[in-house]
Parts: structure tokens; C-alpha cells; sequence
């Protein structure tokens, strides 16, 4: 399936080596928002897939130049679009 350049969809659906740019935070908790806000998934933040645990979970992300690892379920709250 093709997704077109603009189209939303959540973050822990990115592949190893693809990137793309933080639309927003979906429904959780606000504790849980507030901290991915702090690691700095803002909107407009540009993120990458580097690298994925041998099971699928979790992520290790590029963030504003450090490693991030996330579960898919917590990647999943931010919304993005291709970058």
C-alpha cells in the first residue's frame, strides 16, 4: 500500500532507516504526553527508525541527534507524516 506524502499515521509503524516529521500527540495519558514531549517529540521534530529489537519491540529512534527506544504501543500515541 502507498501512502501518499501528507498522509498521517503513527510513528511505531516506520520501518529501519525511514524517517518522518511529528504531526502530533494522539489520546494518552497526560503524564505519558508530557514525557514524550520532554524527550522531545514535538511537532515539527524530524525522527528516524535506526534500529529494531531482534522480537520487533522496541524501537530505537533518532531524536534531535540522541537514541531513543520506545515500545511500538508508546511510539504509536505520535502521530507523523514522510519526511
Amino acid at each position: 500500500m502507498m501512502m501518499s506524502p501528507l498522509e498521517h499515521f503513527p510513528l511505531g509503524s516506520l520501518k529501519v532507516g525511514e524517517s518522518a516529521r511529528v504531526i502530533s500527540l494522539g489520546k494518552a495519558d497526560r503524564r505519558y504526553r508530557e514525557k514524550l514531549l520532554a524527550f522531545g517529540l514535538t511537532p515539527g521534530t524530524l525522527v528516524s527508525v535506526e534500529r529494531v529489537a531482534p522480537l520487533g519491540d522496541p524501537l530505537e529512534l533518532r531524536v534531535r541527534g540522541f537514541a531513543l527506544s520506545l515500545r511500538r504501543g508508546e511510539a504509536d500515541i505520535v502521530m507523523v507524516e514522510r519526511a
